[in-house]
């Protein structure tokens, strides 16, 4: 990981089309997933296949930490810890049109792929860690 900073909201993430999402296992290793992001109501949105590792490290500790990066996850800049919770279906459209919005049309030919193939989705919200 790369330096951690304390910060009020997720302006080192602004005007980024990717970030590193670090969540940690129960030994307490972190692992680092490069991911698409929407910022709404300072609060952070990301939609992942549901069976996927960092739904289920969430699932077991909501302590993450996330930073700017490219798309292959090369870290551009500082971190700030925070904290991850699954979405439940109520909560869901909110976080869809959040990513809707800032991925366009390219996150519409994401969508059409995972629906054809039988993807179930699962929504995360990331919040600022409390200090």
């Amino acid at each position: 990981m790369t330096e951690t900073t304390q910060t009020k909201d997720f302006s080192l993430l602004r005007k980024q089309q990717y970030a590193n999402l670090f969540t940690f296992r129960k030994s307490g290793e972190a692992v680092k997933t490069p991911i698409w992001f929407a910022e709404r109501g300072g609060k952070l949105y990301v939609m992942t296949s549901h069976d996927s590792g960092k739904v289920k490290r969430i699932r077991n500790n909501g302590k993450v930490v996330v930073g700017p990066s490219d798309a292959r996850g090369k870290p551009l800049g500082p971190t700030v810890e925070a904290r991850a919770r699954l979405l439940g279906p109520d909560e869901m459209p909110v976080a869809k049109e959040a990513l809707d919005i800032k991925y366009g049309l390219l996150k519409a030919v994401f969508d059409f792929f995972g629906t054809v193939s039988g993807m179930e989705r699962a929504w995360i919200e990331i919040t600022l860690a409390e200090a």
